[in-house]
């Protein structure tokens, strides 16, 4: 396929090692019912088969804008920045390897930029699945507030935006391990851009207990600091001293509550409190389907036992309610 006229989206995979993810994750940008994409794959220096994997993908679909972009391993922003660098889209979705996005995505989310030229960012609602057969729970998060969002991440990084944005802000922070999406978006609001929130799960995260999400709520306290520090004139004087200190040689003096400013730990536990919300409700389906699981198994042990005839685990499951 001819790569001219340029295409309006740039999807843009980074992939470090996550080979066995990243056919689920292509497959789910082929499945798009808007068809104008390229879609840039970013090996960040994988010691696996991701190159094999990718260059297989290619051959597979020989009609479709997919390209290899080879780095240096530098980690998930700056591997984000190499791709997006190449991109030719007028619009950029950044996807992670191990995540995917339903098939209507992109259709709704370029709906919006196209519809509302003072719009920068479309962004939607989530479902979190696992490599279990634990069922897709989706997330629904909250309007879109500038304010909202400096007090804790209400839009994933999976959003759809327009390149200038990118370009503007001056990309994502390659200094930060975790938190570099939050970091984004915080310099998308300094910027003065504005966004949407679709309410639908359209965007999917897979869910491995595991992986820079863990760590992010791990160490809320320093990635607020180097937010704050990286965006200074969102926040007040105590809060930006408050910041150096723990990015300077105070840094665990600086952490413990009794420390931080009012505001900041104000934020930090609503944060907390949504992250605690998001946890118990995957642990809650994750235990009931567990439970139903095993209802099936010692149903069908039953009625082996008992000589009748086997019956499909769907109907045992129903049966048991």
């Amino acid at each position: 396929m001819s790569h001219n006229p340029d295409p309006v989206v740039s999807v843009v995979i980074p992939c470090h090692d996550y080979a066995r993810y990243l056919p689920q994750a292509v497959s789910s940008i082929l499945a798009q019912t808007f068809r104008d994409w390229e879609l840039l794959i970013v090996d960040d220096g994988s010691t696996d088969n991701t190159l094999e994997v990718a260059r297989s993908l290619i051959a597979r679909h020989p009609d479709r804008r997919i390209r290899i972009v080879q780095r240096a391993n530098g980690g998930v922003s700056a591997a984000r920045n190499t791709g997006i660098e190449a991109a030719t889209g007028r619009y950029v979705l950044p996807l992670d390897a191990d995540d995917v996005i339903a098939p209507t995505m992109l259709e709704k989310t370029v709906a919006v930029l196209d519809d509302s030229p003072g719009i920068a960012i479309a962004s939607t609602d989530v479902f979190t699945f696992t490599d279990d057969d634990l069922p897709p729970q989706a997330m629904s998060l909250p309007a879109y507030s500038r304010e909202l969002m400096l007090q804790r991440l209400i839009m994933f990084y999976c959003s759809l935006y327009r390149r200038e944005v990118w370009r503007t802000v001056g990309g994502y922070d390659e200094s930060m391990r975790a938190g570099e999406d939050w970091d984004f978006w915080v310099g998308c609001v300094e910027h003065g851009f504005d966004a949407h929130h679709i309410h639908e799960p359209l965007f999917g995260a897979r869910n491995k207990d595991t992986g820079l999400h863990v760590e992010a709520a791990e160490n809320d306290l320093a990635i607020r600091a180097r937010i704050v520090a990286n965006h200074p004139s969102l926040f007040k004087p105590i809060s930006r001293g408050w910041a150096q200190a723990v990015l300077g040689q105070d840094a665990e003096a600086c952490l413990p509550d009794e420390r931080v400013p009012d505001d900041i730990l104000t934020r930090a536990a609503e944060m907390d409190h949504f992250l605690t919300a998001v946890m118990a409700l995957q642990r809650t389906a994750r235990v009931q389907h567990y439970h139903i699981q095993r209802l099936e198994k010692e149903l069908a042990a039953h009625r082996h036992a008992a000589g009748s005839p086997a019956q499909d685990p769907t109907t045992s499951a129903v049966s048991a309610v």
